[in-house]
């Protein structure tokens, strides 16, 4: 399955659909908690300034990981589910 946060007619990133349960939850909670750590050391920060711009591409930076681990837990729900990979 490809992966939604690139959106190209050949994708060069997919999912595994059929792996192993654990190792699909493996893989979405590293991207998760890579974002959710990285979000945690900024907001304990006591001085954080920056342009839009940069907030900007620091945002898209964190919501490719973010977007990644949501599209791997969909294909865990799906399978839990019992619905056609």
């Amino acid at each position: 399955m490809p992966l939604t946060g690139h959106d190209c007619t050949i994708p060069a990133l997919i999912i595994d659909t059929q792996a192993p349960l654990d190792v699909l939850h493996d893989a979405a909670v590293y991207r998760i908690r890579a974002v959710t750590q990285l979000l945690e050391n900024l907001a304990f920060r006591d001085q954080l300034s920056s342009d839009a711009v940069v907030l900007q591409d620091f945002a898209q930076l964190l919501a490719i990981p973010l977007r990644d681990g949501c599209d791997v837990l969909d294909v865990i729900s799906r399978r839990l589910n019992g619905d056609p990979a």
